[in-house]
């Protein structure tokens, strides 16, 4: 059996601007310098803490309060964002090629639920992967887990994603990655990886 790992923000989800816009919001608040779009491709990173570290003042308000913060305000809001063009209908199709569509999400695995079925999409996925907080640490050990658990060979797993950070997921477990260009990085960062810029790019890189 075939498995696409697909990840959420930024590949099914477009809350790129969203949480840019969140991201000028809370700066304001903290007297931080502004940061544009541009910048924030080039900047964000996982763990989130690390980019957090960039953009405000940790001593003067902890992370964990920030990233209380930042999820209170992105929760409802991102109700209101759209998926990427083309993500049900490829969803879709691949399952017709007969892969196994699994979501992996380094969102707390509440939050993620209420977004998926605000969405209407969580059929589309026979496993769904989320974390156990707020924070965005790591998707790597609930990867891990589920790999184990059901005894599926790293070769036959494609991840879908638009962060290095998928990228350093797929090495940790010895998978394929597909990196997409209009996520939450700059696609200047993506180029050591295959990427494409359009969801549907997948079926020609599967079939």
């Amino acid at each position: 059996m075939k498995y696409i790992f697909w990840d959420f923000n930024g590949t099914v989800l477009d809350d790129v601007e969203l949480c840019h816009a969140i991201l000028s919001e809370m700066l304001i608040e903290e007297e931080r310098p502004p940061v544009t779009l541009e910048d924030y491709l080039h900047i964000f990173t996982f763990p989130v803490r690390a980019y957090y570290e960039i953009v405000y003042d940790l001593e003067k308000t902890p992370f964990d309060v920030l990233a209380h913060r930042f999820i209170d305000r992105y929760q409802p809001r991102s109700l209101d964002c759209k998926l990427h063009d083309g993500v049900i209908e490829t969803i879709m199709a691949c399952e017709r090629l007969g892969y196994t569509n699994v979501l992996l999400s380094a969102s707390e695995v509440k939050n993620l639920a209420i977004q998926l079925e605000h969405f209407n999409i969580a059929h589309l996925f026979t496993h769904i992967l989320g974390t156990q907080n707020i924070y965005a640490t790591s998707k790597v050990q609930v990867a891990l887990a589920f790999i184990k658990e059901h005894n599926i060979d790293p070769n036959d797993i494609l991840m879908v994603g638009d962060t290095l950070h998928d990228a350093e997921v797929a090495e940790r477990l010895g998978c394929d990655i597909i990196l997409f260009t209009k996520g939450h990085q700059h696609p200047s960062r993506l180029q050591k990886y295959k990427n494409i810029n359009q969801i549907s790019e997948i079926l020609d890189k599967i079939r």
